[in-house]
């Protein structure tokens, strides 16, 4: 059976990869696209876990020969997301997470028009910036422009089907797990998840 495809965006800051991570935790049938980038490796970082990372020539290389289903810069640089993984995984029957930014998002729905969509946000503009100074790794200057990125972001929140606002950590994950299982028990994915027992029922 064909998985669902989700697009999951948001500002920096609210909380997209702590919920991200929660949800693949939970549910075995979800599976996070990892992305291509041409930024360097952090510390604790593995290739293939967390990203697949390439030089600037083999990213542009790629855009080239159309591999993927959609690429940004993203502070000075640029991710991608590979169109055959992505594929391959639906037809597995797993649910496949891109965390793309609205711009993503916009490609994406070109190629895949009944993706869902969903829209992180922080619950006030005074508690994103709590979160991104308490991370104590940014300098005021980037946070501030980080801030700035994240308005002209969270403007583009019409765009997307589903919005969850990440006041209070469990009650969001609560909120992004049911958009899933919603999905799941759509007519049409309980036809060929149970087709023969519908028969059955129907036919006596």
């Amino acid at each position: 059976m064909q998985g669902n495809l989700y697009i999951i965006s948001a500002p920096s800051g609210a909380g997209k990869t702590s919920l991200v991570s929660k949800l693949l935790q939970n549910d075995p049938i979800i599976r996070a696209s990892i992305s291509t980038t041409t930024r360097e490796k952090r510390p604790g970082e593995q290739e293939g876990v967390n990203y697949f990372f390439v030089s600037q020539q083999t990213f542009q290389a790629k855009i080239e020969s159309n591999e993927f289903l959609e690429h940004a810069k993203v502070f000075n640089n640029f991710y991608g997301t590979s169109k055959d993984s992505v594929i391959q995984q639906l037809n597995a029957g797993q649910d496949v997470i891109l965390e793309i930014d609205w711009q993503g998002a916009q490609q994406v729905r070109k190629v895949f028009p009944n993706a869902s969509s969903i829209f992180i946000l922080p619950p006030s503009l005074e508690e994103l910036q709590r979160r991104l100074t308490g991370r104590g790794t940014d300098s005021e200057e980037v946070i501030n422009y980080r801030m700035n990125q994240a308005v002209t972001e969270m403007s583009h929140y019409e765009e997307f089907d589903y919005l969850v606002i990440n006041d209070d950590f469990d009650t969001a994950i609560h909120q992004l797990h049911s958009i899933f299982i919603s999905q799941r028990l759509k007519q049409d994915a309980q036809k060929a998840r149970h087709s023969s027992l519908l028969n059955q029922l129907i036919t006596g």
